[in-house]
C-alpha cells in the first residue's frame, strides 16, 4: 500500500503526516478506437502520478496523491454515433478545481501540480484565474507534452489518440482491456483548410468527423516493452521534479 495515495489511507495512517505537496491527475472518460477501454485517459495518468509520487517520496518529499478526475472536457465527442462521452465543460473544470485548491490552502498545503492525460483539459487557463486568488502555488504538467522528446527513441508511428504510445501504455499497465484485434488504422481526416491541417490555425475537432472510430494514428506496433520504458522515464523525470518542488522553500521569491 503506497503512503501517499490519499484514496487508500486510512485517517490514523495520514493525521499526523506534514504533506508539502500535492498531486491532482486529471482524465477522461472517452472512446479510444474500437481496442482500448474508455478510462484509458485515467488510467495512464493514475499510473504516472503513482510511479512519480514513489519516486518523490523515496527522496524524502512528502507529496499526497489526491484520487484522479475521471471527467474531463469532451465537448467535441457528443455526435460520435454510439460513443457515450461523459463530458465537462472548462467552467465546471474551474469550479471543481478551485474549490479543490481552497480545500488544500486550508489544510496548509501550498503546493498544487496539475497532472493532465487529457488533451481537451486544457488547465493553464485555469491556473491564470486562480493565480491573484489563491495562497497555493499551481503549475501543469501535460505528461504526453513531457514525453515529446522521447517519443522518436520508442516509437515507430506517432499519432495523437489510442496511437502507438497510448496502446503501448494499455498494454504495459492494463492489458486485459486491450483488444487490439479489434484495432483500426487510426487515419484522420483532413480537413478543408491547408491552414488547419498544417497547424497554423486551431479549432474544436468534432470528433465524429475527424475519425471514423475515435482513433487518430496507428496503434500496431506497439508493444508492452515500449510501454514499460515510457512509463519508466516519464516517472523519473516527474518524481524529480515533484521531489525538488516538495523540499524548496516557499519565500517570497518562490518558484524564482
Amino acid at each position: 500500500m503506497n503512503p501517499f495515495e490519499l484514496a487508500m489511507q486510512s485517517h490514523a495512517a495520514v493525521r499526523d503526516i506534514a504533506w508539502q505537496a500535492a498531486v491532482l491527475p486529471f482524465g477522461a472518460t472517452e472512446p479510444h478506437n474500437l481496442h482500448m477501454p474508455y478510462g484509458t485517459d485515467t488510467f495512464q495518468v493514475e499510473q504516472l502520478a503513482r510511479r512519480a509520487c514513489a519516486v518523490a517520496w523515496e527522496r524524502g518529499g512528502r507529496v499526497v496523491m489526491l484520487p484522479a478526475v475521471p471527467f474531463g472536457v469532451n465537448t467535441n465527442h457528443l455526435k460520435i454515433p454510439g460513443g457515450l462521452a461523459c463530458s465537462l465543460t472548462p467552467t465546471t473544470l474551474l469550479a471543481i478545481l478551485s474549490d479543490l485548491v481552497e480545500s488544500l490552502s486550508l489544510q496548509g498545503i501550498k503546493k498544487l501540480v496539475l497532472l493532465n492525460g487529457h488533451g481537451g483539459n486544457e488547465l493553464k487557463p485555469l491556473t491564470r484565474q486562480l493565480h491573484h486568488r489563491t495562497d497555493v502555488f499551481l503549475c501543469v504538467c501535460d505528461w504526453y507534452r513531457m514525453a515529446a522528446d522521447l517519443y522518436p527513441m520508442i516509437f515507430d508511428r506517432l499519432g495523437e489518440h489510442a496511437d502507438e504510445v497510448e496502446t503501448s501504455l494499455g498494454l504495459a499497465y492494463f492489458p486485459d482491456l486491450i483488444k487490439m484485434e479489434l484495432a483500426d488504422e487510426g487515419a484522420a481526416r483532413p480537413t478543408r483548410f491547408e491552414a488547419i491541417n498544417r497547424g497554423w490555425v486551431s479549432i474544436t475537432r468534432p470528433w465524429h468527423l475527424v475519425s471514423v472510430n475515435t482513433g487518430l494514428g496507428d496503434p500496431r506496433g506497439a508493444t508492452a516493452e515500449k510501454g514499460q520504458r515510457l512509463m519508466e522515464l516519464l516517472s523519473l523525470r516527474l518524481g524529480s521534479f515533484l521531489a525538488e518542488l516538495a523540499l524548496a522553500e516557499q519565500d517570497e521569491q518562490f518558484p524564482f
